[in-house]
């Protein structure tokens, strides 16, 4: 009896955690004057991020840039790796920190053609906020990640066309 009462408020503390998780998508895009294969060649390297997204530093630790390479950004205080990509796209996620709250950050760029000489840029995050004191706080930290990489893909249609 005193092995299914361990088995019940482990189930039971399990079950309550993951109600826990508040995960937020935030989506973006950007119409692009270039085609999708040009785009991509100038914005899609996996430490390109330097250059479209300004005063961040990257760092290839592991890896030549393809599934599995990691980033470090911002003199190694965040690490980033590749978990999905295609010609025209990838996918990262940032890794378990001990100690530190795990929000299950995962980012998704993407070049998609939409005619022979235009295209649209796609960039998706998705995130736990569930460690942030109530709404308000929420809100403001989506809409300081989305204000940010809106200028990341403001960049990055500017290097498109120019």
């Amino acid at each position: 009896m005193k092995q299914l009462s361990v088995i019940f408020f482990s189930a039971l503390f399990c079950a309550s955690a993951a109600q826990a998780q508040e995960y937020v998508t935030i989506e973006m895009e950007i119409d692009v004057d270039a085609s999708a294969e040009h785009t991509w060649s100038l914005v899609g390297d996996y430490c390109g991020i330097s250059d479209w997204m300004a005063g961040l530093d990257c760092e290839l630790t592991e890896g030549d840039g393809g599934i599995g390479t990691v980033r470090a950004l911002a003199g190694g205080r965040i690490i980033e790796i590749m978990v999905a990509q295609t010609p025209l796209s990838y996918g990262y996620t940032q890794p378990w920190v001990e100690g530190q709250f795990y929000n299950l950050y995962h980012g998704f760029l993407e070049a998609r053609p939409v005619t022979n000489g235009t295209s649209t840029l796609y960039y998706t995050l998705v995130l736990d906020v569930s460690n942030l004191d109530g709404q308000a706080a929420k809100d403001e930290d989506v809409a300081r990640r989305r204000a940010t990489f809106e200028r990341a893909l403001a960049s990055m249609k500017a290097l498109a066309e120019s």
